[in-house]
């Protein structure tokens, strides 16, 4: 089924929104320029969303266009998407300080090195833990509209929140 031009323009909107400067572009710009310094959880957050969160959420969002989901379905999706991103960076941030490098793929501890600002240094490991739980819950509850036809991305949540590298 072919899908529609309006849709098409959309998407190529939505994917260049992801990774330009209102995305991974400008979330990586701020990342850099946060080197040694302490962000508000808001500001972190907001990096975040626009790193690894952008691009998570044009991907859900894009798999939802090509499948013509509704525009209601797709404010799930976004939401969804928009938990699950920021979930990943949660976890990322966790095993930066449990992990081990040979299980990993990359230096553990890296960041606190590299004195970047992390939700482990924001919020504590407790606190990152109980985020990242409470962001999986918000990830499906955005998901429960749609039925059973979402269980591989609420699979994909449980995946990123219990993920060890």
């Amino acid at each position: 089924m072919p899908i529609a031009h309006a849709l098409v323009v959309h998407s190529i909107q939505l994917l260049a929104r992801a990774i330009g400067s209102q995305g991974m572009v400008g979330g990586q710009a701020i990342d850099c320029e946060s080197v040694g310094q302490v962000l508000a959880q808001a500001d972190l957050r907001q990096m975040h969303r626009m790193k690894t969160g952008a691009l998570l959420e044009a991907s859900v969002l894009l798999g939802g266009i090509a499948a013509g989901a509704s525009s209601s379905t797709r404010e799930g999706l976004e939401r969804y998407a928009a938990a699950v991103g920021l979930a990943f960076q949660v976890a990322d941030d966790i095993l930066d300080v449990t992990g081990d490098t040979a299980v990993l793929g990359k230096t553990a501890g890296k960041d606190v090195m590299e004195n970047k600002p992390t939700y482990v240094s924001t919020l504590g490991l407790d606190g990152s833990r109980r985020l990242l739980q409470d962001l999986r819950d918000e990830a499906c509850t955005a998901l429960l509209p749609l039925g059973p036809a979402a269980c591989r991305l609420a699979g994909l949540a449980d995946f990123i929140v219990g993920r060890d590298r």
